[in-house]
């Protein structure tokens, strides 16, 4: 009985810390930069996902040419094809933590408002760390890029 008690005390108290407009109004405030942050990664990740998408059904449709007679081209395509994957899944995979990290920093930012805790520190520390993923993400994506326009290499041209 003393546990149900307690519990509603809690539930009380969390209540009354969240009725409050200004409240309310300053968490949502403080979790709006990082939310159009989250919004730009996720316009960059739908980017990189059709780039991946385009060169993995590319490596399909040569997958199926080779089977029939392989060529010095067609490996040097495949080759690079392959590395131009493995340089866009590398983005997708820092592009997706640095959303995943910037998701907590805006929960975290939300919960301050009602909380006594100091948490300035660990915002700061999230904040660079997913600054940290997503600039590694996008070089990633430039790498491939870059290895896109250069075309394949040892084609005979």
């Amino acid at each position: 009985m003393l546990e149900l008690l307690a519990a509603t005390d809690i539930a009380s108290e969390l209540l009354e810390r969240t009725a409050s407009t200004p409240d309310v109004l300053r968490a949502v405030q403080l979790s709006l930069a990082p939310a159009f942050l989250l919004v730009g990664i996720g316009s960059a990740l739908n980017v990189m996902v059709q780039r991946l998408t385009w060169v993995a059904g590319r490596i399909e449709r040569l997958g199926e040419q080779s089977e029939e007679g392989e060529s010095a081209h067609l490996r040097a395509e495949l080759d690079w094809l392959c590395e131009r994957r493995r340089r866009v899944r590398k983005a997708i995979l820092f592009s997706t933590a640095a959303a995943v990290v910037i998701s907590v920093v805006i929960a975290v930012l939300f919960v301050s408002a009602y909380i006594e805790a100091r948490i300035g520190t660990i915002v700061a520390v999230l904040w660079t760390l997913t600054m940290a993923l997503l600039i590694t993400g996008l070089v990633s994506f430039l790498r491939e890029t870059l290895l896109a326009s250069s075309g394949p290499r040892n084609l005979g041209r």
